[in-house]
């Protein structure tokens, strides 16, 4: 592979590593830069440690006979004294109760010496306490022997403090002179060459303490009480106590814990730092300092080679599967993602460092082979994260995609669900209460199960109270869940005899109401279905039979007309059926034509006021002969005033023919024919038009409307069967209504419009 593909990759890890080399010497660079090993904290505290116990234990060591002609006891000891186990009372009496039963056991076994000497002991011990209230010198003379038993068992210990001090910390040279006495302390060489060295002159002085902390520490670690409930007391009065501790005069006018000052210096030789308490941490900071130092340049390098290499990184894994895998999540769980690996990746950055600063590998292989099993998990994390922020930014940094991210994102749909679920407020509230309840009551139990006394008693019986019963209406509501879930299965297999149960007026019955009304809808529809599928048979079966009835007339008589030996008369005659036929089929053409461009809605209307009452009289009165030869009695009745409307007159004119001529055709001859037109009582014209049938309407009224429909079922008349067809699409087409009403052999079509 060429470089060229390598540099992406290469600039991000550059990056990651400079991140690295920052976040390092923010936290710890101000302890390496220009430092050195005796300038870090933990040099600061050996030395301090150092200082604190050379006083006590080298240079001013004191003896137990100072110590003890300077004790005192104070008032607040003696009173410590007294009641540490209580008032006299208290105490005399817990002694009596200590020795009752042992004394009363003795006498039952007749162990009369064993008795007299447990009352003996008794009796001392409550003379002893009366005496620590009646003489405050009784007390002094007990405390100042507690004391003087502390300083001999501090001064011998103090051989092994001493040794062990020297021991640990016999990389240290000093030679150190007491200002005032003028005496010198002296260990090791301290004039050749050091690593390190510390000067007390006349201006800067060293101050040794002549008792340590240890001390005091023993005085009151030798107070032990039995009565832990006067523990608070003792400990704090304790800095009072050590105040007072620390002033006693030894007889020179220097109180017991006085410093003593030292001029001199204090030196760690170079042959030293291989002895042990310093070689480690000083070789540890050595190891750190290098370390460090050579991360914060090859930082600083990373970061130049970034910056050069910066227009590569946009093509960073461009051609990836594993791009294109991300690229397939959504946003949010990307961002998710993202945020996951940045906790890591900081959390990494510690691990790094804290491995390189706080490792104590003596082996530098071990070392070495640690630090860099973690940095190459920090940089393969880095490297991670700083791809996804790019990956990021490429899906969001423009606003078109954003939208189109976030619109496709959980969080969307989640908000999405959110609004679904308050689209029934109702549902969203119990929702809510139900899982309130279930947490309250949950979360009753445990703590119940966790809490003392009467707490799980009152906690159980809230549980009892609230999380019970909605456990059990949770668990009702899932099962009549369940039970619509069912019957909406059965719904959707084409089993729609069976109702939903409603129970009660919860939402959920109210959505089994709403499937009942669906599947009575859905019956409805199916009903349509099948009617529309057996009108779509009879139409093309009647399509077929009115259109092949002209033209198979057409085609004989034509191929009549080819014979040479016809005569001039029957010619004539031929041509008259070809005519008439070809009549025929033209006008079922465009009847058929026109219904279709109806039924489209592609026409246009041409809408103006028109007097309806006067239309409807000429359109009538154009067939008036027709009626009277086809022996009808025509009876028209109309308003005096005009009734107008806004509508299209060429096409409301058609409508008023076309029920005329339907009447030429199916009414029964020597009958009336009904034609009327008013206003009713809302404000519509209504045009009426009744007249007996002379064939026996048996079918739904309804579908005569469907074209290519006649009431002659033999189709022996010279209808198109489009004549409604067309009037419906025409009133469709002007917002009004029409209706037919068939009583019997009674004809009825009523049409409503809106009048002005």
């Amino acid at each position: 592979m060429k470089t060229s593909k390598w540099r992406p990759l290469l600039a991000v890890i550059g990056f990651v590593w400079f991140i690295f080399a920052v976040f390092t010497f923010n936290t710890i660079g101000f302890q390496y830069i220009g430092k050195s090993y005796f300038d870090s904290d933990e040099f600061s505290h050996e030395l301090e440690s150092f200082r604190n116990e050379l006083g006590p234990l080298v240079l001013n060591p004191g003896t137990a006979e100072n110590l003890k002609d300077n004790l005192t006891v104070t008032a607040n000891e003696i009173a410590e004294h007294r009641e540490r186990y209580g008032s006299l009372g208290d105490q005399i009496a817990n002694i009596k109760a200590q020795y009752e039963s042992r004394i009363l056991e003795a006498e039952q076994n007749n162990a009369l010496d064993l008795k007299t000497k447990l009352e003996e002991e008794r009796d001392a011990k409550i003379k002893d306490i009366t005496a620590n209230f009646e003489s405050e010198e009784h007390v002094k003379t007990k405390i100042l022997a507690e004391k003087k038993s502390t300083i001999d068992r501090y001064i011998s210990s103090l051989e092994s403090a001493t040794r062990t001090f020297k021991n640990d910390y016999k990389y240290f040279a000093y030679e150190l002179t007491n200002v005032e006495t003028g005496r010198v302390y002296k260990s090791g060489n301290v004039d050749g060459s050091n690593i390190y060295e510390d000067h007390f002159n006349e201006g800067d002085l060293l101050l040794a303490w002549n008792i340590s902390d240890q001390l005091n520490h023993v005085f009151y670690e030798s107070n032990v009480y039995v009565n832990a409930d006067r523990d608070y007391e003792r400990f704090s009065d304790e800095g009072e106590r050590y105040k007072e501790a620390v002033e006693v005069d030894d007889g020179s006018g220097k109180s017991i814990a006085q410093q003593y000052a030292y001029s001199g210096k204090i030196t760690i030789p170079k042959a030293s730092v291989q002895m042990m308490g310093i070689s480690q941490e000083y070789d540890k900071f050595q190891r750190n300092k290098y370390t460090f130092l050579l991360i914060w340049i090859t930082g600083i390098v990373s970061a130049i080679f970034a910056w050069i290499w910066r227009k590569d990184v946009r093509n960073l894994f461009a051609e990836a599967h594993f791009r294109k895998f991300m690229l397939q999540w959504q946003l949010d769980l990307q961002v998710v993602v993202a945020l996951f690996s940045a906790v890591l990746f900081w959390t990494l950055l510690w691990t790094a460092y804290n491995q390189i600063e706080h490792s104590y590998y003596v082996n530098y292989i071990a070392f070495v082979v640690e630090v860099l099993i973690s940095v190459l998990i920090m940089l393969a994390v880095g490297v991670f994260f700083i791809t996804q922020i790019i990956w990021l930014f490429g899906r969001v940094n423009t606003q078109e995609k954003w939208r189109e991210n976030w619109h496709t994102s959980y969080m969307k749909k989640m908000a999405e669900s959110l609004q679904d679920l308050f689209l029934n407020r109702s549902i969203a509230l119990q929702s809510f209460v139900l899982i309130g309840a279930a947490f309250f009551g949950g979360g009753a139990l445990v703590v119940a199960l966790m809490a003392g006394y009467g707490g799980p008693v009152l906690l159980t019986f809230a549980c009892i109270i609230v999380g019970i019963p909605s456990l059990l209406i949770f668990l009702a509501r899932m099962g009549y869940l369940n039970r619509i879930m069912k019957d909406t299965e059965d719904m959707a297999a084409g089993r729609l005899h069976r109702d939903v149960n409603v129970r009660g007026k919860s939402p959920l019955a109210k959505h089994a109401e709403n499937l009942n009304h669906l599947r009575e809808g859905v019956r409805t529809s199916m009903h349509e279905q099948a009617k529309s599928e057996r009108l779509k048979t009879e139409l093309i079966t009647n399509v077929s039979h009115d259109l092949r009835t002209p033209l198979t007339s057409i085609i004989t008589y034509t191929d009549l007309l080819k014979n040479p030996n016809l005569t001039e008369e029957e010619r004539q005659r031929y041509i008259h059926v070809l005519d008439k036929k070809s009549d025929r089929l033209k006008v079922l053409i465009e009847d058929l034509f026109e219904v279709s461009k109806m039924a489209s809605g592609n026409i246009e209307l041409h809408k103006s006021r028109v007097d309806l009452t006067q239309l409807i009289q000429q359109a009538v009165g154009e067939h008036k002969e027709d009626l009277i030869q086809a022996n009808l009695d025509l009876r028209i009745t109309m308003p005096s005033d005009p009734i107008y409307a806004y509508v299209d007159g060429q096409k409301w004119w058609r409508l008023i023919d076309n029920l005329v001529v339907n009447v030429l055709k199916y009414a029964l001859e020597g009958t009336r024919v009904y034609v009327t037109l008013k206003r009713t009582v809302d404000g519509d014209a209504e045009f009426t038009v009744k007249n007996v049938a002379k064939y026996e309407i048996s079918e739904n009224a309804d579908e005569l409307f469907e074209r290519f429909k006649r009431a002659d079922a033999s189709r022996h008349t010279e209808g198109s069967g489009l004549g409604l067809a067309i009037s419906q699409s025409i009133v469709d087409l002007h917002g009004a209504r029409m209706s037919i009403e068939v009583d019997g052999d009674l004809f009825k079509v009523t049409v409503k419009i809106q009048a002005i």
